[in-house]
């Protein structure tokens, strides 16, 4: 993407482009051993904001056309509980002008985030009170430090959806909003709609994109996403875990030990990561489907989104350093040395299978 390329995001989709995102913070920084899991707060943004600073700048290296501000599960229930809600706003101007920044410097856009609120009850009035002031002052802080747009996700309820739709159309200043929908084990909402269904009712209730992100893997994701573009007319998005979800285990906290049986949410999950080969090919099925907006949630890493853009049809930056085995000394072309080695590995190879 050119520096010097203006144009919005509502721009770039009604022209026809497609934008690929990065997120996936929380576990990336979590396996760095700078974020402790089950809380999930973002605390590494008021401690170690060049390590954020720096994951924006890999992720953007791998092919993300968005900077996505790292403030997700940095609302105020989530700062209480850790006993920090004096550092809310510290955590989330920080983090909006870190992304800013980052923006700015290698032409991308930056997006503010809000997500589900833990808080949220249907037909609890207090609940649904007490969750859209908490969109507010993220949306307000968002519009304060210059987001381009606001991503509102990873909502299980579409009632909640809905409240945070509400809230960007109402103090995020005339931002495109992105709502995407957490898919569980079912194929419906908490409240019982249809993931299809949902979604176009959020596209008629004004969000600019629609679609799908976090807790299915791209196998168990992609069915859904039928749904979403058969039932909404605009932009879709999908922005699944990148784990090896399938039908009896659809979701990233079902996956089991297969000896144990012990639930691998979420410390033990790297032994389910998919493929490269599998990201590859989960980008050119969301590609051929019409998906706009697309990237990885948690779990994701930066050569997985190299291999998402790759599968889009781009070579962003890191794609200078795709693999290439043809200089590989052993499975290479180069003839120097190939012969010996390979004998070596084929005799290797037969001893292990003797064992």
């Amino acid at each position: 993407m050119s520096s010097l390329d203006k144009r919005g995001l509502k721009e770039r989709l009604t022209a026809g482009e497609n934008v690929l995102v990065a997120e996936g913070y929380l576990f990336e920084f979590e396996r760095r051993g700078y974020l402790k899991a089950g809380a999930f707060v973002p605390e590494v943004v008021l401690k170690h904001p060049d390590l954020v600073r720096s994951l924006h700048e890999e992720f953007v290296h791998a092919g993300s056309d968005v900077v996505l501000a790292f403030t997700y599960y940095g609302h105020r229930e989530k700062m209480r509980l850790i006993g920090k809600e004096d550092l809310l706003e510290p955590l989330n101007v920080g983090a909006l002008r870190i992304a800013r920044e980052v923006a700015d410097k290698t032409g991308t856009l930056m997006a503010g985030n809000i997500c589900n609120t833990t808080i949220f009850q249907r037909g609890d009035k207090e609940a649904v009170a007490k969750t859209r002031a908490m969109f507010k002052e993220q949306i307000e802080w968002a519009v304060q430090e210059g987001a381009d747009f606001i991503v509102a996700e990873t909502f299980s309820e579409l009632g909640e959806a809905k409240v945070a739709l509400e809230a960007i159309k109402e103090y995020g200043k005339g931002l495109p909003a992105v709502v995407t929908l957490a898919p569980q084990a079912t194929d419906k909402t908490y409240d019982g709609v249809p993931m299809g269904e949902a979604c176009r009712q959020l596209e008629e209730g004004g969000a600019d994109v629609v679609g799908l992100n976090c807790h299915r893997g791209p196998k168990t994701i992609l069915p859904l996403m039928t749904e979403v573009r058969r039932a909404c007319k605009g932009p879709i998005a999908c922005l699944p875990v990148p784990y090896r979800t399938f039908e009896e285990c659809a979701t990233m906290q079902s996956l089991k030990d297969p000896i144990t049986g012990r639930r691998e949410f979420p410390v033990d999950l790297p032994a389910h990561l998919c493929s490269r080969t599998e990201i590859g090919e989960f980008a050119r099925a969301c590609r051929a489907m019409g998906v706009q907006y697309a990237g990885l949630c948690c779990g994701n890493s930066s050569h997985f989104m190299r291999v998402l853009a790759e599968g889009y049809g781009r070579s962003p930056p890191s794609s200078k350093y795709s693999p290439d085995m043809s200089q590989h000394y052993v499975f290479g072309s180069d003839p120097s040395f190939k012969k010996y080695y390979q004998e070596g590995l084929i005799e290797t190879v037969s001893l292990n299978n003797k064992v």
